[in-house]
């Protein structure tokens, strides 16, 4: 079964490679769609594949890579768009 989901992560978030941490654990998973950071201070990620595989990175994407602060991740359901890659989208 394919799941989509879109996350909006706050917190200490930008400037610390939280968007390669999330590039490089979606090829592992074999999830598409994108990240990037929001002129606001959040990051935004959008994950698509696997049911199991979407699940385990929504995981990884709560706790972060090691210098990162999670304050609060919001998710919402998305349409599954059938994406080709993972990407980093600079604003």
């Amino acid at each position: 079964m394919k799941k989509s989901i879109r996350l909006y992560i706050s917190g200490l978030v930008q400037g610390i490679f939280f968007r390669s941490f999330i590039k490089e654990n979606a090829e592992k998973l074999n999830i598409k769609g994108f990240v990037r950071n929001l002129e606001d201070g959040r990051v935004e990620v959008f994950i698509e594949g696997n049911f199991e595989d979407v699940v385990k990175m929504v995981e990884l994407c709560k706790k972060g890579p090691k210098h990162s602060e999670i304050k609060k991740v919001e998710e919402k359901s998305e349409r599954f768009q059938d994406l080709k890659s993972f990407k980093v989208l600079h604003i």
